[in-house]
């Protein structure tokens, strides 16, 4: 693959965000032609995708994988890029450092990968940004929101579509506090990511006058949270604020329907839900208030397209996981297609 700068990549993942926003991705995307099956002679450009399809973010992981593919094959059948086709080659990181080290490695060495794109665990997603730049290698973070990766961890070979926490906390908790009152209990996971959220959820919450009356850390992957509520039941909060993701939040949310904390005026919510909770908590038990990253009823023709895309392709209505890794994908194929290699000096 040629060289591309990450100036000239944040100028055409720009012109790709509009063009999912409102039109068709054909007529902007250089290389992406109309027409149907091609016939290729050239290498395929090879995506590794890293996503933790074994650990607690599991569900969503596939969604990610799911959102990655859809777009890459819309790419196959219209020629693929540069006439060359594309394809995606998945890894479990299964949300540990040490494992995302060593599959990030084996795709750029033993696969030969031109990109690499996923993960959800902060800490993970700071390890593959530390491969990526010292193997020369684009990473586009798809899922993870902690602030270093665009903050004091940040390089030149890293790039990330998740909003952070800051963003999703700041634009949730006026609506919690509005909703529920000040007063709040804190239940967080012992991991980098709910850290991350934790501290962005009471920077939000102290500009609103928020109080925190209890606070509790869970494990990764409890399974268990009837006595983590139940002691926040007794601090006498008017919201539980859940820092958790994936089957751990949707575990917790179990406990709270199951001690029926609405009935005690208690509320519920916290950073970031959506689809990939609701499918497996089951909607009756979804409650409280969330942060949404893509939302299904946005009425534009490309909107229209992902979503029977992943119909199509997987017989299910698409989340917001499967959005991030649809856009993700498709910012990076855009701009594959018209790098141009630099002059030697």
């Amino acid at each position: 693959m040629s060289m591309i700068s990450r100036r000239r990549f944040l100028q055409l993942s720009a012109m790709t965000s509009g063009s999912l926003a409102f039109g068709n991705l054909a007529d902007y995307v250089p290389g992406l032609t109309g027409g149907t099956n091609r016939v290729y002679a050239a290498e395929p450009i090879k995506v590794g995708i890293i996503d933790p399809l074994s650990s607690p973010y599991k569900t969503s992981s596939i969604h990610d994988v799911h959102g990655a593919t859809v777009a890459l094959e819309m790419y196959n059948k219209r020629g693929g890029v540069l006439g060359r086709p594309v394809s995606i080659i998945e890894a479990d990181d299964a949300s540990n450092v040490q494992t995302a080290i060593k599959v990030a490695e084996k795709l750029i060495k033993e696969d030969r990968v031109d990109f690499l794109m996923g993960t959800f665990n902060g800490d993970v997603a700071l390890a593959v940004a530390d491969v990526a730049k010292q193997q020369n290698k684009l990473f586009m973070a798809t899922c993870p929101h902690i602030m270093d990766l665009t903050g004091a961890r940040c390089n030149s070979h890293t790039f990330v579509f998740m909003p952070n926490a800051r963003m999703m906390a700041q634009a949730v908790a006026p609506y919690i506090v509005k909703a529920y009152g000040n007063r709040c209990h804190m239940i967080t996971a012992d991991t980098v990511d709910g850290k991350a959220a934790l501290q962005a959820m009471m920077d939000a919450l102290k500009a609103l006058n928020g109080e925190v009356v209890g606070a509790a850390v869970t494990p990764f992957g409890s399974t268990d949270f009837v006595a983590v509520f139940t002691e926040a039941k007794n601090a006498k909060p008017g919201v539980i604020i859940l820092n958790l993701y994936g089957w751990d939040l949707v575990n917790a949310l179990k406990a709270y329907a199951k001690l029926e904390l609405a009935k005690e005026k208690i509320g519920v919510g916290g950073m970031i839900g959506g689809e990939q909770i609701g499918r497996p908590l089951g909607y009756a038990n979804n409650a409280g208030i969330w942060g949404l990253i893509w939302d299904p009823k946005i009425n534009t023709e490309s909107s229209k397209r992902f979503i029977q895309g992943v119909i199509d392709k997987y017989n299910h209505t698409p989340t917001s996981r499967c959005y991030l890794g649809y856009a993700a994908m498709t910012q990076i194929l855009q701009c594959a297609a018209p790098a141009r290699p630099r002059p030697e000096r």
